[in-house]
């Protein structure tokens, strides 16, 4: 077709225009840069790595680990990367089909038979690249309640309990992101080699790659001394505003999702990781790969189109022509150069790595607090002064566009029009008390407590919380641990006036995805 050759016509030219960097070495100033964006948006510390042409050109680290500790962050200290480390993940299966233990388009129930989705078809036909690439017909991050903030479930029977969750469309129809099919993506590790995802990552990349101080589970980021604590905003009128406080390390990810997120990272150790990426697998010094070329081909292929939202303004110019999901990497075109990178969040941490292939370049940004605008403007500076363009201040822009965006969602949680009615509760406290159960999530149990309703979370090691009524038969949460979003919680009754079921949803319009309230349906436990 026409528009198809032009496509190309023009993708060819945009490769010839971008085949080398245009600069190299991070911009003068960089690191004076830096330290003024921390001090500017009150993120306590931040790393960053940028490898270029095969070589090391920064590694350092800013600000303070810790906002009560104060001890400074240098190019070994560990930071939480959050999803960022899928691509790990990816990468240990390639190992797996170098191997000749795997493939990509390998059913998983041949190599887990204990695997199931909800419907019967789509367990026969989930692949292991179906795991990688979020086109499962999963819900936007369907059954993240089941590591949010912590579990004692271990990973198989988190991965069990999949087989209980609705699907949200059809198998291979589109993109929704997830973070359950990674788990599963560890537990099929497990399944064939005999060993967790933690040991064969731990040993099998870290060790390889001489990523002597990043760690592969919370356990070992909390024994390590050179961290990075958590930090959030959790006292103003909704998540994100408010003054910086640091959080409970224990609340950051829990052990069964680890697959999907779970790595902690020097900029010295990433590095290496970078330089590996780059060179298609190959290591430095060596003549061992950590990965076939084949497999570095395999995980960078697009797979999935990503919806792209439209963007005004001075954003316009970062709106991709593309932007495609692969195995553990999103890969998309940044203002005409192929970019293959992906962001990281966890609770008080995030994250980035990026590569420009063409340039030869590879970028890691993390902060220990939730200050986005900073490890995303902080990339868009770095690209663009890597493609010769002009300096945009991206940090500051995508600043006060965030700050039109919560402020905007305030206005919605305060607004007149949601004054709640003086109606309700229909029933006497005890007439809300039981235990009620979801069937992928599990059973809750509603207790009351000094006149007032407390809802126990199974699992969550702790988790609990008070529900004030806000009107008629719904309730508002206060829970006990602040890095939960506030909720609405519905309690539905029968012509008889019992409860018949629970609903739930965030209170906030701009609550992360991770919070899925809404997915949950909690109906009276049989005794």
């Amino acid at each position: 077709m026409p528009g198809i050759r032009f496509a190309a016509t023009m993708l060819a030219a945009i490769h010839l225009t971008f085949s080398l960097p245009a600069f190299s070495t991070p911009p003068d100033e960089f690191a004076d840069r830096v330290e003024t964006l921390l001090e500017k948006f009150g993120v306590p510390g931040a790393t960053v790595a940028i490898v270029e042409d095969g070589a090391v050109a920064f590694a350092d680290g800013f600000g303070r680990r810790s906002l009560e500790a104060r001890d400074a962050v240098d190019a070994d200290t560990i930071f939480a990367t959050g999803s960022t480390g899928k691509a790990f993940t990816s990468a240990a299966l390639a190992i797996l089909v170098d191997r000749g233990q795997l493939a990509w388009d390998d059913k998983v129930i041949d190599h887990m038979p204990d695997f199931r989705m909800y419907d019967a078809w789509v367990t026969r036909e989930m692949t292991v690249r179906d795991l990688l690439v979020h086109r499962s017909g999963l819900g936007l991050g369907a059954g993240d309640l089941l590591f949010l903030p912590r579990s004692d479930l271990s990973r198989e029977q988190t991965v069990r309990r999949l087989r209980h969750i609705k699907p949200a469309t059809s198998f291979r129809s589109g993109y929704a992101y997830d973070n359950v099919l990674y788990m599963v993506a560890g537990q099929l590790i497990e399944e064939i080699t005999g060993d967790t995802w933690e040991t064969f990552v731990k040993a099998n990349i870290f060790d390889v790659l001489g990523m002597k101080n990043s760690t592969v589970s919370d356990e070992t980021l909390i024994a390590s001394v050179n961290r990075a604590r958590p930090h959030a905003r959790l006292n103003g009128a909704i998540r994100g505003m408010g003054d910086q406080v640091p959080l409970d390390e224990a609340s950051v990810i829990a052990p069964n999702a680890a697959p999907a997120g779970g790595l902690a990272i020097s900029a010295n150790d990433m590095t290496h990781w970078l330089l590996t990426q780059l060179d298609k697998g190959a290591l430095r010094d060596s003549e061992k790969r950590l990965f076939s070329e084949t497999q570095a081909k395999a995980m960078w292929t697009p797979v999935v189109l990503q919806p792209i939202t439209p963007l005004t303004g001075d954003f316009k110019v970062t709106e991709p022509m593309f932007r495609t999901y692969a195995l553990g990497w999103t890969v998309q075109d940044y203002r005409g150069a192929k970019l293959v990178w992906h962001g990281g969040a966890v609770f008080g941490s995030l994250a980035a790595v990026a590569l420009l292939p063409e340039q030869n370049v590879g970028i890691y940004i993390a902060v220990n607090s939730e200050e986005g605008e900073m490890v995303r403007g902080l990339l868009y500076e770095l690209l663009d002064h890597y493609l010769g363009l002009p300096m945009e201040s991206w940090p500051e822009k995508l600043h006060e566009m965030k700050r039109d965006r919560q402020q905007a969602a305030v206005e919605v949680v305060q607004a007149p029009a949601s004054a709640p009615k003086d109606v309700g509760p229909s029933l006497p406290l005890t007439g809300y008390t039981g235990k009620y159960n979801d069937p992928w999530y599990g059973t809750i149990s509603v207790r009351e407590e000094s006149g007032a309703l407390v809802v126990d979370f199974p699992h969550s090691m702790g988790l609990s919380a008070t529900l004030e009524h806000y009107q008629y038969d719904t309730f508002r949460t206060q829970f006990n641990d602040p890095v939960m979003e506030p909720a609405y919680v519905t309690f539905n009754l029968d012509a008889e006036g019992k409860v018949s079921r629970i609903t739930a949803k965030a209170i906030s319009p701009i609550a992360d995805f991770s919070f899925d309230y809404h997915d949950l349906l909690f109906t009276p436990a049989e005794e």
